[in-house]
């Protein structure tokens, strides 16, 4: 949207809470139309560690009207970031594949660790697997672990990880008769990832919903849910 220059709100204040809290997983529940996907872009812009300088994005908005506590965050950590929106499919063979591509896909972003010489071979061989959708089923359960264990090593920096639209899949396939087999699958992914992870710098969560603890966040006893202040960085 500044690239494009079209008028935006400036929401950046969300990157201090995030950092003034000092959650190690937060969950953020809004409707729809509430900028949770446009909140999770600026979140990746401002914290990811690139070779394109994304800086100047923030140029003359509230965060770097703050003081160095704040600045000296940006463009520091290896950020993973998936958004299952499109994890909306009649059965669950088909959603399951669904969840394999966006999982590889945020392998490829990644694809030179293949080449490092920082991680065990067998990391990357499996790596490369689901780099390639070769993946088998128990291999994604602990992907976006597997993911941020190597970034770890690479960077010598925790991961950053951002999961959009996190109920969008438990959605539909409770309507589709397959909500079972998805809770086991993201309880997986999740639990992996975002609980006794020690490549962990923080999680972010959006979605609609509020699944309960008792299912999809069974035993993620780090788990922060906020569904009021997001309303102030929404719209």
């Amino acid at each position: 949207m500044i690239d494009r220059n079209c008028y935006l709100v400036d929401k950046t204040l969300l990157i201090k809470d995030i950092l003034d809290a000092g959650a190690k997983v937060t969950l953020f529940t809004r409707p729809r139309r509430f900028g949770k996907t446009l909140n999770i872009s600026m979140l990746r812009r401002y914290f990811e560690k690139t070779d394109e300088d994304n800086s100047y994005l923030f140029n003359g908005l509230k965060i770097t009207e703050t003081n160095d506590k704040y600045r000296q965050y940006m463009r520091q950590y290896p950020v993973i970031s998936i958004s299952l929106k499109s994890m909306k499919h009649p059965t669950w063979e088909l959603a399951l594949n669904e969840f394999m591509k966006i999982i590889s896909n945020e392998f490829r972003r990644y694809k030179t660790i293949i080449d490092s010489n920082k991680i065990f071979d067998s990391e990357k061989e499996e790596f490369s697997n689901i780099c390639n959708h070769r993946g088998n089923y128990s291999m994604y359960n602990f992907s976006l672990k597997l993911l941020s264990n190597c970034l770890h090593e690479i960077y010598g920096q925790k991961a950053i990880v951002l999961i959009n639209e996190y109920d969008v899949p438990l959605e539909n396939a409770y309507f589709n008769g397959f909500y079972d087999k998805m809770i086991n699958l993201l309880r997986s992914v999740f639990e992996s990832v975002l609980k006794t992870n020690d490549s962990l710098e923080f999680g972010i969560l959006t979605g609609c919903l509020r699944i309960s603890k008792e299912s999809i966040f069974m035993g993620l006893n780090n788990l922060k849910v906020n569904s009021i202040r997001f309303e102030e960085y929404s719209n």
